[in-house]
């Protein structure tokens, strides 16, 4: 998996469109191998993002599970601690 695109279900609050939109980008520039198309190429590209999107939207809405929500402050501190540490161990 692309390691721009972070995971979206199951936190409180909710993925905004913006970040869904994001993702749909981020998915669709690693699949075609490229972050700007040619112009020839820019059509097809942005219907792909439009369509994944969409797509992404309904399978967050459709999503169940039993979990507890997360908190999105506490996982993003969670990710700096282990981004922190990988650098630092890396130095």
């Amino acid at each position: 998996m692309c390691r721009n695109i972070k995971p979206l279900h199951n936190f409180e609050p909710s993925a905004t469109d913006d970040e869904v939109q994001a993702a749909a980008l981020q998915y669709v520039r690693k699949v075609a191998g490229t972050s700007k198309p040619s112009s020839a190429n820019q059509a097809a590209f942005d219907q792909a993002v439009t369509q994944v999107a969409a797509t992404t939207r309904r399978l967050l809405d459709d999503l169940v599970t039993k979990a507890p929500k997360r908190d999105r402050e506490v996982e993003a501190a969670r990710a700096k601690e282990r981004s922190s540490q990988r650098f630092a161990a890396s130095a």
